[in-house]
């Protein structure tokens, strides 16, 4: 009987988990599960229209229409096998003298710089004329004049010094080709896919039977031996060819399942591209799963905006950030050491943290106060509760007087006996329904609503001018689908767009009474890069959970997020001491590190054996701060990941586009986690001299099996490199920057170089040094004699 039960059990979680994606359709999902829109570019109830030939074009503004022949899914039996395809169909408007049976429709090419290009199309007219919040300045910038234009016997070529663009006109097709004449990638017409019985939708778009709307496919070619990374802080496999990646922001709940709570519409290609699918709504990429050779960008809305950027890995990210946004520059102390947990509920918590802090020599310059300030647990009002914060601004003197800031916790989620609540609902600052309620349990702020951001706004200026340092902007993943926006837009458009809306807001108010735009954030869209810092979410405390979480930030860092933490140890128990142990370094040398979870996560409450092993690793990210900052801005300044992909610094090395356990802290920190419960692993290094920064033994490139010194972590630093330090303090508030150590770590006797940032200071200096008769002495002073350099060896 319970073997019976078991396999009945069984065979329910199996139905359930084939049938999770049509529920939705049919309206039995959950509240906010991640909308995936692919099951509408296969449903036999919607008609297709498929992009077929250019009817006018006029090269002047690279503009004109595009004809889309119409077609609907039908079956055919063969050999007791049914396959579906799409199939012609007439028209089935009446009358039939007012619609077109195949229309001709907008299509335009825009040349934003010598190395980015945008495709726009469209399904029907637009009304509606809105500024991009993801776009830095609302509309992106006109370059044409970069590129050349010549008619072709097929159609129409832009070239620049960077690419070529070809327009076909029957059948239609654009290409995009690198300087050298290589095919980066192109448009799929139906004539592409005739040479297989696989029925593959080309790029079109298709109009629902359920309420007439329509969403396109955008279908672009994929080349053999391709490989395609990003789409935000995905938690599955670095690469995602194979993968159908489903771009719907979502609280995740841990970092090893395909949701996100970041996700970005942007990815990049090995073959030297990158695409930015320019939308709010559910985006469903099919990249070469279903049919290897085509990547399927179903996009919600019934325009396609993409923008193509050609060029390296660096390239891209500087083109991508230029449109986008950069980050902005973080305050130095919060590239400090961060202790938090679930949750601190008092002053008297907070000074007995920061005092051992400080009695156990562990250098912090932050502590956290989570869910627990407000006078209820979790019930966020903005508001210390008098009992237990008798002085605030005392408070958050006295700390800074030790070299802390404080962060504080909070979400837009308004409870039902929050005295907010009906605030929000009152003063009609929260989003609605369709019948003008509000949809859910909480009232959730309406970013949309510049009111409502005014009213919240308003709520974190008294703390910030209390002197708090930063904002922990938490959640945002849950703004309905189906609420009605004061933008006058459904969630269908605005849910995605919440977090970049959130974000905003907090930096905003942060940055006009702080100076800086500063916040400590969860969720993301296109643009959040631009409000500094963003964290890993809910991690598991387990071992698959850590790489996880790398795996993450770094498919994060490659759509332009410079910065960029997590919880060491993870949040969601307490963690296993030999997981805190070695999740710590990954976190020290990550660009902002918190301690943070389920407590105990104070490194006392754990043996003395740990304390030290937490003391060591926390010393190796104080003394290593000039170099972490100063990668910091330049990084920032180019869009660049602190927590680097190898092969966005080694792009020719096909072994770089392999590595998904190891990263680049800055440009010259090579950094592998240990991921188990051991003492070595295997390591792999591009070309070139690698030398360890623990113990000074040197490696040339490729796979090695490397012991861990006295901090549980592998780093290394690329022969040929300057690593700025500076003496151990305990706050960076107490650092002496008028004193550096440049530590050189050159095997042969080379010249070195690096790079220097101090703050208060507007440039990131160079700095080079040679050898002279055994030492090495620095070429020139870029600060004039007014910083002391002390020059030693590294190894």
């Amino acid at each position: 009987m319970i073997k019976k039960f078991s396999l009945l059990f069984g065979l329910l979680l199996v139905f359930l988990f084939v049938n999770k994606a049509s529920a939705q359709l049919q309206g039995t999902g959950i509240l906010n599960e991640p909308t995936d829109i692919s099951p509408d570019f296969t449903n036999f109830k919607n008609t297709y229209y498929l992009a077929d030939e250019l009817t006018s074009f006029d090269p002047e503004s690279a503009s004109g229409t595009l004809k889309y022949n119409r077609y609907e899914y039908s079956t055919r039996m063969a050999f007791n096998n049914m396959l579906a395809g799409l199939n012609p169909v007439d028209p089935n408007e009446f009358p039939t003298t007012e619609y077109a049976a195949s229309p001709e429709l907008p299509f335009s090419i825009q040349f934003v710089s010598s190395r980015t290009v945008r495709i726009k199309l469209s399904s029907g007219p637009q009304f509606v004329e809105r500024e991009s919040l993801m776009l830095v300045d609302g509309e992106a910038p006109n370059a044409g004049d970069a590129w050349q234009y010549s008619k072709v016997k097929d159609g129409h070529q832009y070239t620049s010094e960077h690419g070529r663009v070809l327009i076909t006109v029957k059948p239609w097709h654009v290409y995009i080709y690198d300087d050298e004449g290589k095919l980066l990638t192109s448009t799929v017409h139906r004539s592409d896919v005739t040479d297989t019985y696989t029925p593959v939708l080309p790029f079109s778009y298709v109009r629902r039977a359920s309420d007439y709307s329509r969403s396109y496919a955008a279908v672009m070619s994929l080349q053999p031996g391709e490989k395609i990374y990003g789409f935000g802080e995905s938690f599955t496999q670095f690469n995602k060819r194979g993968e159908k990646v489903v771009l719907w922001v979502d609280d995740s709940n841990g970092t090893q399942n395909e949701t996100m709570y970041k996700p970005i519409p942007f990815y990049m290609s090995n073959r030297g591209y990158g695409v930015f699918m320019h939308h709010s709504t559910p985006i469903s990429v099919d990249v070469g799963k279903y049919y290897n050779a085509v990547n399927s960008m179903m996009i919600g809305d019934d325009e396609a905006d993409l923008f193509f950027f050609i060029g390296e890995p660096k390239d891209i990210l500087d083109e991508y950030t230029e449109l986008t946004g950069k980050a902005s520059m973080p305050p130095l102390w919060s590239f400090g050491f961060w202790m938090s947990r679930i949750t601190y509920f008092s002053e008297q918590d907070g000074r007995d943290v920061i005092n051992q802090l400080r009695d156990l020599e562990i250098p912090a310059d932050v502590l956290h106060y989570d869910t627990g300030w407000f006078g209820v647990d979790w019930r966020s009002d903005y508001k210390f509760p008098e009992d237990r914060f008798p002085n605030p601004e005392q408070m958050i003197s006295d700390f800074k007087d030790m070299g802390f800031h404080i962060s504080l916790w909070q979400l837009p989620y308004m409870t039902p006996k929050n005295a907010l609540y009906d605030e929000l609902v009152e003063n009609d600052l929260a989003i609605k329904d369709r019948k003008g309620n509000i949809p859910v349990e909480d009232a959730i702020i309406d970013f949309s609503n510049p009111e409502a951001v005014d009213w919240y706004q308003n709520k974190l200026e008294p703390l910030m001018k209390m002197g708090v340092g930063a904002i922990k902007v938490d959640f945002g993943e849950a703004a309905p689908e189906d609420g009605l926006y004061h933008s006058g837009r459904t969630g269908w458009y605005e849910h995605n767009l919440y977090p970049l809306r959130y974000n905003k807001a907090a930096a905003d108010i942060t940055e006009e009474v702080t100076g800086y735009p500063f916040i400590w954030a969860r969720s993301t869209w296109a643009g959040s890069q631009r409000y500094p810092v963003h964290w890993g979410g809910d991690a598991a405390t387990t071992s698959t959970a850590m790489s996880a979480t790398l795996r993450g930030g770094l498919s994060l860092g490659l759509t332009g997020f410079t910065f960029w933490s997590h919880d060491i140890g993870g949040f969601t128990t307490a963690a296993p001491e030999d997981v805190y142990r070695r999740w710590t370094p990954f976190g020290m040398l990550t660009s902002h590190v918190r301690s943070h979870g389920n407590p105990p996560t104070e490194p006392w409450e754990y043996s003395d054996e740990f304390l030290e092993g937490f003391r060591r690793a926390d010393n190796m990210r104080y003394r290593l701060m000039p170099y972490i900052y100063s990668q910091g801005k330049y990084s920032a300044e180019r869009g660049l990941p602190m927590v680097r992909a190898l092969f966005v610094e080694y792009p020719d090395d096909p072994g770089s586009w392999l590595i998904d356990d190891q990263y680049l802290f800055g440009s010259d920190m090579l950094v592998a986690p240990l991921f188990e419960n051991v003492e070595e692993r295997h390591v792999y290094l591009p070309p070139g001299t690698w030398i360890d920064y623990q113990t000074g033994e040197t490696y040339e490139g490729g796979w090695h099996t490397i012991e861990a010194s006295d901090i549980p972590i592998v780093a290394l630093v690329k022969s040929g490199t300057v690593i700025p330090h500076i003496e151990l303090a305990q706050s960076t508030k107490d650092m002496d920057w008028s004193n550096l150590e440049l530590k050189v770590y050159s095997a042969n006797g080379e010249p070195a170089s690096g790079i220097v940032y101090l703050p208060g200071t507007d440039e990131v200096q160079s700095v080079t040094v040679s050898a002279d008769n055994g030492e090495f002495i620095l070429d020139e002073d870029p600060f004039n004699g007014s910083v002391n350099l002390e020059i030693n060896s590294g190894i």
